[in-house]
């Protein structure tokens, strides 16, 4: 048996209908950018594997990082005790995060990153004498991940409908894109008005499997005003546009008013190994300071602060922080920018938009959707030419490791202009298709 096949015999994957999954590819290593097959197929990974490599594959900085952390100490509990590597990392985090951002608290990945925020945020208010306030507001079309809380702040839709009735009520605005600015705040008015708001989550200026919605930093400002003056409490969910994403380290860094918690993990390791971090301002922190033992945050995992995901998290941020780095991120950007100018407005393409590393290109054939028969054709076509892009229905986006060349950026570039092109097909020449195997939650 293949790989592939006995993956098939065991294996359950994520965000797939089993039944009609075609077999995996079997990977068997990477380089750079690239990813190599077990019959010597190697693919562009133009999305980062799930958003998360930075630096490109098996990168020998953090390897030798990771390997000298699991010659020295592999793992040890988080309460009572500590270690160099989550001390090392945290200091790493606060200096290049917002000001106010005082104290990490380490979990697993970004759902519980978000999870710990979300405990935060309403425990705090309790301890203040406030109970009453525990109202969450998010955007409609959010997106914060798959365990109960994650998902009850995030998009009701097919994905979340078994468990509705499991899922806290939550209050929706909507996303500010340029021209609703007026609509989603005079929203958020409406609710800080009527309810008892806790905090305000949102993912900043790029909401990621809404198919890359973009909204500008004055929105997301006056937005956080707004909670501010009203005392609610703001949760930036940089789990994907943190640590480069959006042309700053960190999407916040183009804001002028700074949310009060923020959630990170994705390219924390530079997609070596899972790591959460929930990041909070003093005044969050010393509302759990007491002599009494209840006012604790009661929250942990076994894994907290592994000391080899730390390692990997330092080896990682130090890469990010040096010039060659930010001149990649500059020139992915620039290179973004051009061919985003060049699709826009051209037939068969609804929209484009873009910001820093991130470039997401909507095709019109048959409206936006996420059960677009588009994507598994897009998909394939992707594959065909050697470059991984998973599309979100008929959005395609292209978000790849900073370490990519211009020559690999064309050939990605091209597959885009190969999907327009089969957008543009007569209508009798469209194969017949499925729906797609991935749904909307990447």
């Amino acid at each position: 048996m293949t790989l592939a096949e006995r993956d098939a015999a065991v294996l359950w994957h994520p965000y797939t209908q089993m039944q009609t999954a075609p077999l995996p590819i079997a990977v068997v290593g990477g380089e750079g950018a690239w990813l190599v097959a077990d019959d010597g197929r190697r693919y562009l990974d133009a999305v980062a594997s799930w958003w998360v490599n930075l630096h490109g594959h098996a990168h020998p900085v953090i390897a030798r990082r990771v390997s000298e952390q699991l010659g020295t100490l592999a793992h040890v509990m988080f309460a009572g005790f500590t270690h160099a590597p989550a001390v090392e990392l945290a200091e790493g985090l606060l200096r290049v995060l917002p000001a106010n951002q005082r104290r990490v608290f380490y979990s697993d990945n970004g759902a519980t990153a978000i999870e710990v925020a979300l405990k935060m945020a309403v425990q705090y208010f309790y301890h203040l004498g406030q109970p009453e306030r525990r109202t969450l507001v998010a955007f409609r079309d959010s997106y914060h991940g798959d365990t109960f809380g994650a998902m009850a702040v995030s998009a009701r839709s097919a994905f979340t409908a078994p468990f509705a009735e499991l899922l806290f009520d939550v209050q929706y605005i909507d996303v500010p894109v340029p021209g609703r600015e007026a609509e989603a705040l005079a929203q958020l008015d409406a609710i800080l008005r009527e309810h008892a708001v806790a905090a305000f989550i949102f993912e900043p200026l790029v909401l990621g499997t809404a198919g890359m919605v973009m909204y500008e930093p004055a929105a997301l400002d006056a937005l956080i005003r707004r909670c501010h003056a009203a005392g609610a409490l703001c949760i930036a969910d940089e789990v994907m546009t943190g640590f480069g994403r959006t042309g700053r380290l960190f999407a916040a860094d183009f804001l002028t008013e700074q949310p009060d918690l923020f959630c990170l993990s994705k390219g924390l390791t530079g997609g070596t190994m899972a790591l959460g971090a929930t990041t909070c301002t003093v005044a969050v922190y010393e509302a759990f300071l007491s002599e009494d033992r209840a006012r604790t945050f009661f929250h942990g995992h076994s894994y907290t602060a592994n000391p080899v995901a730390c390692a990997a998290g330092l080896a990682s941020l130090e890469l990010l922080l040096t010039p060659e780095s930010g001149a990649d991120r500059a020139r992915i950007a620039a290179r973004h920018a051009a061919v985003a100018e060049e699709l826009r407005g051209q037939p068969g393409i609804r929209a484009v938009r873009q910001r820093g590393t991130i470039l997401a290109v909507e095709f019109g054939a048959d409206g936006t959707s996420y059960f677009s028969r588009l994507r598994d054709e897009f998909y394939a076509l992707g594959l065909a030419r050697g470059v991984v892009l998973r599309p979100l229905g008929n959005i395609v986006y292209v978000l790849p490791p900073y370490c990519i060349q211009d020559e690999e950026l064309d050939l990605v570039y091209e597959v885009l202009r190969a999907m327009r092109a089969l957008v543009l097909r007569p209508a009798d020449t469209a194969a017949a298709t499925h729906l797609p195997e991935f749904p909307l939650n990447d």
